[in-house]
């Protein structure tokens, strides 16, 4: 077995030299920056029928980050390429038999992932932030606002956590398209359907996308269940609950 700073290198050797999985983080860059950039001119030229109904106070951080949601689906595609790709390949077999501790190869390439995926997620989260706030004009808010810094940062571990959460749920299925079949659904069909049905959408206030979001907010909707502490520790549970799954199922199954 090669050491650990060897099997880093081996996992960025195989992300780089993958364009799939560099047009999905220059994706999460471009659709989250440009979306929320969008939405910012949009609520500066429209400010007063935005708000004239609204009961909750203006959060001008939280209009930087609205092209998160999209950005969201080239950050969960990313996590699932960097892991998927070797199991379409056949890949697998090659570095399971360099590397037979399981957990430590999956660890490597968690380690990787989820340092490209945080940052690219702070590049985007403070550019879509300033460039948001320019937009903004005089409805804007500063880094040193109580809680901005925080919710920007906040942006950047959410997508950081979704992509992980995304390469965990890969490994425990072992096939790209199946993962991508499963993750895109829950976040963009169940979760949401869940969310706008009274009698359980308590349910879905305990799913990663509905916690994660909580810490990109400066200024919280009223009667939301929890803040962006709690927010961060169900979105890493979740993030970590798929990864020890992976781990399970490459330490138990034949590649």
């Amino acid at each position: 077995m090669g050491s650990f700073p060897a099997i880093l290198r081996s996992e960025w050797t195989k992300i780089r030299s993958v364009r799939s999985t560099v047009v999905t983080l220059l994706l999460t860059f471009v659709v989250t920056v440009g979306l929320g950039a969008l939405i910012s001119l949009l609520t500066k030229n429209n400010f007063t029928d935005f708000n004239r109904n609204s009961g909750t106070p203006f959060d001008p951080t939280a209009t930087s980050f609205a092209g998160i949601m999209l950005g969201e689906i080239a950050m969960i595609v990313f996590g699932v390429l960097a892991v998927g790709n070797e199991y379409s390949s056949g890949m697998i077999r090659a570095s399971l038999a360099a590397v037979p501790q399981r957990g430590t190869l999956l660890s490597g390439k968690a380690v990787v992932v989820g340092s490209l995926a945080l940052l690219v997620s702070v590049l985007t989260a403070f550019v879509a932030f300033f460039l948001g706030q320019a937009l903004l004009g005089d409805h804007h808010t500063t880094l040193g606002s109580p809680g901005v810094l925080r919710a920007v940062l906040g942006a950047a571990v959410y997508l950081t956590l979704l992509c992980l959460f995304a390469a965990g749920v890969t490994a425990m299925l072992r096939n790209q398209t199946l993962a991508l079949g499963v993750l895109v659904p829950f976040f963009f069909l169940l979760s949401p359907i869940l969310s706008a049905v009274p009698k359980v959408k308590a349910v879905a206030h305990y799913f990663p996308d509905f916690a994660g979001r909580q810490m990109l907010t400066v200024v919280p909707p009223p009667n939301e269940p929890y803040g962006w502490v709690a927010g961060l520790v169900i979105c890493a549970a979740w993030t970590l609950a798929a990864l020890a799954g992976g781990a399970a199922v490459l330490k138990s199954r034949d590649a």
